[in-house]
């Protein structure tokens, strides 16, 4: 298992993140998936079995609670196309809970939300390593490493320290991102490859990211 840890200054220690072996374990990918593409799935894959965890939940976010604001497309577009996009993996899950709850998706209310249903269970919520220095302003973030372990996946360029307790895990740099998958479209260029067969299709049946 090619993983390694943050070493956590003495000023600021979480010993509540201690979780139990007979618990499940769980992985968590939130976003916009606006689209979702092959990068969101080589990531998920990767923290799934490096990790060797039981399953990945993919988690769509009804509103992002960032300072710049990305318009996205409606929910059920992006769901169907979450949906479309992990069908025939069975280790991989689609949850609704941001989207049926409306409003600013704050993580730290999720993860009480899935707690309360699965007491079972542990989770492992995965970021990207752009996301890591913008953790201190998650909402609740004291709270919220309490209550998961969060993986880091490594990028190139991307910092690799915390104040916070991070799992790291090397995942394959895949260079695509959803602003991406949009640009093509408009463009008229191929996203072959860049998503899913079955996304690919629906955002053409659908005409999605032309305008």
């Amino acid at each position: 298992m090619n993983t390694s840890t943050i070493e956590i200054p003495k000023v600021k220690t979480y010993p509540e993140v201690m979780f139990g072996s007979q618990k499940k374990r769980v992985g968590l990918l939130g976003g916009t998936f606006n689209p979702l593409h092959n990068g969101h799935l080589i990531v998920a894959q990767q923290v799934l079995s490096q990790l060797g965890l039981e399953k990945i939940v993919f988690l769509p976010d009804n509103l992002p609670p960032h300072v710049d604001h990305k318009d996205a497309l409606p929910a059920k577009q992006r769901l169907e196309m979450v949906r479309l996009g992990i069908t025939g993996n069975e280790k991989f899950e689609l949850d609704t809970t941001e989207i049926e709850r409306g409003g600013v998706s704050y993580t730290v209310d999720t993860i009480k939300d899935l707690q309360a249903r699965h007491p079972d269970t542990d989770y492992y919520f995965i970021i990207g390593g752009d996301m890591v220095e913008y953790l201190p302003k998650w909402y609740q973030i004291d709270q919220l490493v309490r209550m998961v372990k969060f993986v880091g996946v490594k990028r190139t360029g991307a910092r690799t320290q915390s104040q916070y307790p991070l799992l790291w895990v090397d995942v394959p740099t895949i260079d695509i991102s959803s602003t991406l998958i949009r640009e093509k479209v408009q463009q008229g260029c191929s996203i072959k490859y860049l998503v899913p067969s079955a996304v690919e299709d629906y955002i053409k049946e659908e005409g999605l990211y032309r305008d």
